[in-house]
């Protein structure tokens, strides 16, 4: 199984590569998924782009088979984005698309606004710039030590879903992975996502950038979203109906035609990842 170093921690990821062998040096798409969730979040997208780019999926920090921190870890935004990197290294990856949801699309504004010259796009979907305009986050404490990791996580998928907007085998995976989410690890993530500020940021990202938003996320309202896009020069807003903060999961086949459409728009023709001195 394939691990990295990072930061004193091992993240594991996969690379699904069956580009045909004439396609020379086809170009990747990492994807960061958020809190309480693992690498498979992205299963259902996997078929929309595997026959013209190499796929990395990896589980953050704190989740799936990737190293836990011990109590005391300096978390931190910056942290969270070298992970990535490294991750994208490691694959073989020198510049790459980068998908990320909820705090994964943070941390790809990070990237962006830092590390622009790795990225040839940007997707975030259902994510902030400003985490203290997020509702809902101050009330995980209380919840979980009161009620329980498992009504945290219930609470969570009713926040992320409307109901029976997924199969029950599907509602019951993802349900099963927030409520076996270390509790310190949840608590953490909000608290560091609450206390990021990258509004100053977003002018500087000159990435091509898709962003995805639900019409009906507890956490990100579309409001917060279309600011964001006209903080960024280069953006595109596309607004999904009747989807809340789980958008990329419950609509995953057409998040991924939204971004193949994006690619297509902004990529004509090219399939092939540009040269990069590291």
């Amino acid at each position: 199984m394939p691990f990295v170093n990072s930061q004193g921690g091992r993240l594991y990821y996969e690379v699904h590569d069956l580009t045909p062998p004439w396609v020379r040096n086809p170009s990747a798409i990492v994807f960061h998924h958020g809190v309480a969730a693992d690498l498979h979040l992205w299963t259902e997208w996997l078929p929309y782009f595997i026959e013209n780019h190499r796929l990395v999926v990896f589980d953050m920090r704190g989740s799936g088979r990737s190293t836990v921190p011990g109590h005391g870890y300096p978390w931190s935004l910056e942290q969270l984005a070298g992970d990535a990197l490294e991750v994208a290294q490691a694959a073989g990856a020198g510049r790459f698309h980068f998908v990320g949801e909820s705090l994964g699309g943070t941390v790809g504004l990070f990237l962006a606004s830092r590390f622009g010259d790795r990225l040839l796009s940007l997707t975030v979907a259902n994510c902030a710039a400003r985490g203290g305009l997020i509702p809902n986050l101050a009330g995980w404490r209380a919840m979980i030590e009161t009620q329980g990791q498992q009504a945290w996580a219930d609470q969570m998928m009713a926040w992320r879903f409307y109901p029976n907007t997924l199969p029950q085998e599907k509602f019951e995976w993802l349900r099963e992975l927030h409520a076996r989410c270390p509790a310190r690890v949840a608590l953490i993530l909000a608290d560091l996502l609450a206390a990021v500020d990258l509004t100053g940021e977003l002018q500087r990202i000159k990435t091509p950038t898709l962003l995805l938003c639900p019409d009906a996320s507890p956490f990100v309202p579309v409001s917060h979203m279309a600011e964001m896009q006209a903080m960024i020069p280069d953006a595109e807003l596309q607004v999904f109906a009747h989807a809340r903060h789980g958008l990329p999961f419950s609509h995953a086949g057409a998040c991924a035609e939204a971004v193949k459409a994006f690619f297509a728009r902004r990529f004509p023709g090219s399939r092939a990842e540009l040269p990069v001195i590291i």
